[in-house]
């Protein structure tokens, strides 16, 4: 059984163990030592990286009180190495921990709302809770949890006894028994927890709650600590401060900006469509009334432009059907009639030409592949 350093000393970057086991996994290998500072994934924390007797580290989980180390290389058993975590990473794994440990404990106080599911993500920290908050109420937790940051508070550890631990009042997402970890940030929570936390609460830096969702009778509430938190403001400022550039706006005034531009742009797209349904009636106008079937081709239109054009078509002809380039060496086409069920025709065009689509009664639209000539002569045949 590996002797676990990141237990007894959470900050502990660098160490000398000894090779205990090593044996292939999939395209790597798994090492084993006899004691180890690299946390293996659990509790919703994953596992350590970084590099064990100059072989790279991915990956740390445990099994049955061993921690294997997830190696690029071999290293061979009974030798004594020199390791190092990756500690920046691990540090903001603690500061996230312990971060969601005080969201959560906050909430429950607040709201009587257990955290039915934790994920450190490579995006964000997420938070199942048991239950709905709205924006106010977010907004709430996350001004008391950096006040408790800003109180810079001891995070304690400890082991109570079964006595003990009977008349504690901690959280926990199951029934516990022998050994339990309890992890408590005064004034925050009280929860029982296998992860690597900070020593004080200062340390977390900053607590941010970006953005909630519905999910699964409850709600879904991604954060960030420190300095995940940190980096994800100054990726967001930069941003912000660019698209105030281009908006010709303060950075304040960015969304009304946007707003503009969106109801101007779905004008434009109005007006556009207008212009673009007369200059398709202009052109059916090629095409006799009661014509037989008007068959079309026509550049730099999606399925939407071709929808319109073949409207226009059907108005004067008994079968219509348009043909643009998709881009890829095929064809976007829509099919339409006002004498027939045009779903059987598309149909047969897409057996013929190695086609895919589908519709309605009035239009079915797709993608085929072939060339001009042979499309133009096979519509001919559609009966």
């Amino acid at each position: 059984m590996t002797e676990k350093w990141y237990y007894t000393d959470p900050y502990l970057r660098r160490f000398t163990a000894t090779v205990t086991g090593c044996e292939p996994a999939g395209t790597g290998w798994r090492i084993t030592l006899d004691r180890t500072a690299f946390y293996p994934e659990g509790g919703g924390q994953p596992g350590d990286s970084g590099q064990i007797g100059g072989v790279r580290v991915s990956d740390t989980h445990e099994k049955g009180g061993e921690v294997f180390h997830t190696a690029v290389g071999p290293l061979e058993p009974g030798r004594k190495v020199e390791a190092e975590i990756d500690w920046d990473r691990r540090f903001s794994l603690m500061q996230n921990h312990s971060g969601e440990h005080i969201v959560s404990g906050i909430i429950h106080r607040l709201f009587g709302l257990d955290n039915v599911g934790f994920h450190m993500g490579s995006d964000a920290v997420t938070i199942d809770l048991s239950g709905e908050l709205n924006a106010e109420q977010l907004a709430q937790v996350e001004r008391e949890a950096n006040h408790a940051v800003w109180a810079d508070r001891e995070i304690q550890i400890a082991y109570p006894g079964p006595e003990a631990l009977a008349r504690l009042d901690y959280r926990s997402k199951k029934e516990l028994t022998g050994a339990v970890r309890i992890v408590t940030v005064p004034g925050s929570d009280v929860c029982a927890c296998c992860g690597t936390h900070v020593r004080r609460t200062g340390e977390i830096g900053a607590i941010k709650l970006l953005t909630s969702q519905r999910s699964k009778g409850g709600v879904r509430v991604w954060m960030l600590c420190g300095a995940r938190a940190l980096a994800d403001y100054a990726a967001k400022n930069t941003d912000l401060y660019a698209i105030s550039g281009l908006l010709s706006a303060k950075i304040h005034e960015t969304v009304p900006a946007v707003e503009r531009l969106l109801a101007e742009n779905a004008h434009l797209e109005q007006r556009a469509a207008q212009l673009e349904k007369q200059l398709f009636a202009m052109k059916a106008e090629r095409f006799a009334e009661g014509t037989d079937r008007a068959v079309v081709f026509e550049e730099g239109l999606d399925h939407a432009a071709l929808r319109r054009y073949c409207q226009a078509l059907c108005a004067r002809a008994g079968l219509a059907a348009a043909f643009s380039p998709d881009g890829q060496g095929g064809w976007r086409y829509v099919l339409g009639s006002t004498k027939r069920d045009p779903r059987p025709l598309g149909k047969a065009l897409n057996q013929a030409f190695s086609g895919r689509g589908g519709g309605n009664r009035e239009l079915v639209q797709g993608t085929i592949l072939g060339g001009q000539p042979e499309i133009a002569a096979f519509c001919e045949t559609l009966g």
